[in-house]
């Protein structure tokens, strides 16, 4: 029983990996396609253009495409960091101590952030441009849906190599530390019997 379970545990290990790089990279794509989408929905909209000026009408579709971008981004970029764990860098000996795939951890962890950043915003700005029930003006062109979907597929690639970057961290430190930390550290050995004193042993009193 013990030998089927460790090979149900290595099967189901094995197949993890391949789901959770597909989940992330099937949510991030549609983000980045329903952002694009949303930009395309914003543009048929009634508007007004003038100079750099310009007047529209919300759109409803895009607003329901950005909010549903947003969602997916969020929930991949979660399960990125869930299933991958957290490994950080804290000091630069440690940076320099680290293996190649713990320095692609930090930096595909760093650039995930900073696409997500830009994503999310972009399109909360899209999407708020789309929440007003009158005709709103300003600086045309601003393309922020389009931007958003953009950063939702470059988020997507940075989420996979973090995860996958993180599983070979994992992998290494299993092999360097097999058994895990002790479970009760050693401290100073004490000598058995009684306790000594600088001109001999202590004698303890016999009981009566």
């Amino acid at each position: 029983m013990a030998i089927n379970s460790q090979m149900y545990g290595q099967n189901a290990g094995q197949y993890l990996m391949p789901f959770v790089c597909l989940l992330i990279i099937v949510m991030d794509l549609t983000a980045g396609i329903l952002g694009i989408e949303a930009e395309v929905a914003q543009n048929k909209v009634q508007n007004l253009k003038v100079w750099i000026l310009e007047c529209r009408d919300p759109s409803y579709k895009a607003f329901k495409l950005g909010f549903v971008a947003l969602v997916f981004l969020t929930f991949a970029h979660a399960i990125a960091n869930l299933f991958g764990g957290c490994h950080v860098v804290w000091s630069k000996p440690e940076l320099e101590r680290a293996t190649s795939n713990k320095q692609l951890a930090m930096v595909s962890l760093f650039l995930s952030w900073i696409t997500l950043i830009i994503g999310f915003w972009m399109l909360i700005a899209g999407v708020l441009a789309n929440t007003e029930s009158r005709k709103s003006c300003g600086v045309s062109n601003h393309r922020y849906l389009s931007i958003g979907g953009i950063a939702c597929i470059m988020h997507g690639m940075f989420a996979v190599s973090y995860y996958i970057s993180a599983m070979a961290v994992e992998k290494e430190e299993k092999k360097m530390n097999p058994h895990g930390p002790p479970m009760h550290p050693q401290g100073p050995m004490h000598p058995h019997g009684p306790p000594m004193h600088p001109h001999g042993p202590i004698h303890q009193p016999a009981p009566v």
